[in-house]
């Protein structure tokens, strides 16, 4: 599974954390989005306000991610799109899974857009210096 968290500026400029999961221990980040995916879980319009709350409870304890300029993934996949993807894959519940199933579930099984080639972007990987020099 894919998470993405999409965030957006006063300015409509937009950037994107992604991170992978796989199936194991419950996640602690998303045991906190939790009461909030059971609210819309049955509801036409999935939107809820959720306050403030820190992204980097997302990256739990990884320092590696990999950064670039891309596009949204679905419509209208504008362009200009700074992505920021974690590298370390966490892991995630089956209940917690099914709970995202459930809120963000549109009948689409597979992704909305194909996997876009790299062309000529950049991705920068980032890590903590010491990691470097080791």
């Amino acid at each position: 599974m894919e998470l993405h968290m999409f965030h957006e500026s006063a300015e409509g400029k937009a950037a994107v954390i992604g991170v992978f999961y796989e199936i194991g221990a419950h996640d602690a980040f998303l045991h906190k989005l939790e009461p909030y995916l059971e609210m819309i879980a049955d509801r036409k319009d999935r939107e809820e306000k959720m306050g403030m709350m820190d992204p980097r409870g997302a990256r739990g304890k990884a320092s590696v991610y990999y950064r670039y300029v891309g596009s949204l993934t679905t419509p209208p996949c504008s362009e200009g799109v700074i992505w920021t993807i974690v590298k370390r894959v966490r892991t995630v519940s089956r209940h917690q899974l099914e709970l995202l199933r459930e809120a963000v579930h549109d009948d689409m099984e597979k992704n909305a857009r194909p996997r876009q080639e790299v062309n000529s972007r950049d991705i920068s990987m980032f890590r903590p210096f010491e990691q470097i020099r080791h």
